[in-house]
């Protein structure tokens, strides 16, 4: 399993600390979300989180750290949003649930906002390499989970051995990463269906069809065993023929 995410300075704080520090955290990342990195000034934090501006500082020490806990904030409940369906994709029924409720989260939002970390990812990935470490480490995250359920399925031999689960679950999150931005610009999940969609029939394409051995009817013929031709009728006066057409 995936290891989790975790702040880029954890320091210990006493819990009413701790509790100031995740509100700040959150105020920030929703403040963040709805506008973007650069717009979002220390004042504005401040007045919505209800802190001062020592306070700030002494949590976050400035602006930049203070983005890297939006970051691993943002990882932390994408992550946890997808569970328990995430930590178990390691079937196409359980891949097909999972698509299903990335849909459906996209469709309760209106689609809109697209990604945080995606979002994140496009105002800062050229200008703080920290960040692009952070978000990028985060989708890694994200990635591992896809692909140790694949990986099962390969294992096991429910995939072709010329799969390459690890390339597929690249293929997944780009697929989800770039219907989420259609989505946003056109407001319908469409692209993220078929982006999703297509993954799945890929998927499906590489199955190991299974071996099925259909069940015998209970009219067809059976050749009688040695026990069915030497054993004497059944005290009920029904031949064993009567045992294999007439019983219930």
């Amino acid at each position: 399993m995936a290891a989790n995410i975790v702040d880029a300075e954890p320091r210990t704080f006493t819990a009413k600390g701790q509790a100031t520090r995740d509100r700040i955290v959150a105020t920030a990342a929703a403040l963040m979300f709805e506008g973007n990195v650069a717009g979002t000034s220390w004042e504005d934090i401040q007045k919505a989180a209800g802190v001062n501006a020592s306070q700030l500082y002494h949590y976050f020490g400035d602006k930049q750290t203070l983005v890297r806990a939006v970051i691993a904030h943002h990882s932390r409940n994408l992550l946890a949003s997808q569970q328990p369906l995430l930590s178990r994709l390691d079937s196409l029924d359980a891949l097909r649930a999972w698509c299903d409720l990335l849909v459906e989260v996209q469709r309760q939002g209106d689609c809109k906002g697209g990604c945080p970390l995606g979002s994140l990812a496009g105002e800062l990935g050229e200008t703080s390499p920290d960040c692009r470490h952070d978000i990028a480490h985060a989708f890694d995250q994200w990635e591992a989970s896809i692909r140790d359920g694949l990986r099962g399925m390969h294992q096991r031999g429910d995939l072709r051995p010329n799969a390459d689960p690890d390339r597929l679950a690249t293929a997944f999150l780009a697929a989800i990463e770039g219907g989420l931005v259609l989505i946003q610009l056109h407001r319908d999940t469409a692209p993220l269906e078929a982006a999703l969609d297509t993954m799945l029939e890929h998927v499906s394409s590489l199955t190991v069809p299974r071996p099925t051995t259909p069940a015998p009817s209970r009219d067809s013929p059976r050749k009688p065993s040695t026990e069915d031709s030497t054993a004497k009728p059944p005290r009920t006066g029904r031949t064993p023929g009567d045992r294999l057409h007439g019983a219930a």
